[in-house]
């Protein structure tokens, strides 16, 4: 996954217009409109950092002119006491940017720190965990990007970038067979290059799937560990293969040692901490 620029800038102005409207009234009625000073970002937790340089642009789009010193990088781990940025420059400016600085900072590392905490669970094995479409609205793009961040792999951005055939879609559409030839006719019609990947329930629609052919990955929907092993030994390293459903940080590893190349995990996004992080003056 690609992160823009203009797509973040787009979302900034965004959440600051949500957050400011008229005008922060509180830094513009109690702080003198030129006074200078300098915050630092303070780790109240430990974990995995994310959202650093996402913070720089922050407070360069607040205001072009605040001076961010970056100690700790995007990715780095962090522990409680440390101090991962100092900000310098108009006061009512930092103000304005903190919040929405802590907001994203605080929850991008979360999810990087739970997902690096999957990454060491799966060393040894070829398997890598994935992220999926169980995200924040509006948000998205910001936690895609902490689970990179935290070591893991993005999966398809949106509906839009891939087709996934998942249960419902085979079911309306009267079956495996039936849904993987319509999807391949549309993408010919279309003269679309996309990859198609297809869910499976049992071992009948994995056969199904092995007949027609023409994915890029079977997803094992919710299959326990014997019936994925089984499901992998009837592949034969024909496809890669993807475990889903349900799958948390104690089953993981099991799945991973069934042989699969990839875990998606929406425990990534709607079931991380967030850390806690804080900006405090210094005068």
């Amino acid at each position: 996954m690609e992160i823009l620029k203009e797509d973040l800038i787009a979302f900034i102005k965004n959440a600051l217009h949500e957050d400011i409207r008229e005008g922060d009234h509180t830094s513009n009625s109690t702080v003198p409109e030129n006074a200078q000073g300098k915050a630092r970002l303070l780790v109240k937790d430990n974990g995995i950092v994310a959202g650093v340089e996402l913070a720089e642009l922050i407070f360069k789009t607040v205001d072009p002119n605040l001076k961010v010193e970056v100690l700790i990088k995007d990715g780095e781990p962090i522990e409680y006491g440390q101090i991962v940025l100092y900000v310098e420059g108009n006061d009512r400016s930092i103000l304005t940017a903190e919040r929405l600085v802590l907001n994203c900072m605080q929850r991008m590392s979360g999810i990087a720190t739970v997902t690096n905490e999957i990454v060491k669970k799966l060393e040894g094995t070829k398997c890598k965990v994935l992220d999926t479409r169980k995200t924040t609205p509006g948000f998205r793009l910001l936690e895609k990007w902490a689970v990179k961040i935290g070591g893991g792999v993005n999966h398809r951005f949106g509906l839009f970038d891939m087709i996934l055939i998942k249960d419902n879609h085979v079911d309306y559409a009267g079956g495996i067979k039936n849904a993987l030839f319509a999807a391949q006719k549309y993408l010919k019609d279309k003269n679309l290059d996309l990859p198609i990947e297809i869910e499976v329930r049992n071992l009948t629609e994995l056969q199904e799937v092995l007949e027609v052919g023409g994915v890029v990955r079977i997803m094992l929907d919710n299959f326990d560990y014997e019936k994925t092993k089984e499901a992998i030994k009837i592949i034969d390293g024909r496809f890669p293969v993807e475990s889903s459903g349900n799958i948390n940080p104690q089953t993981v590893r099991a799945y991973a040692d069934c042989g699969v190349d990839y875990v998606s995990m929406g425990y990534l996004t709607h079931s991380a901490k967030s850390l806690d992080l804080s900006l405090k003056a210094m005068k």
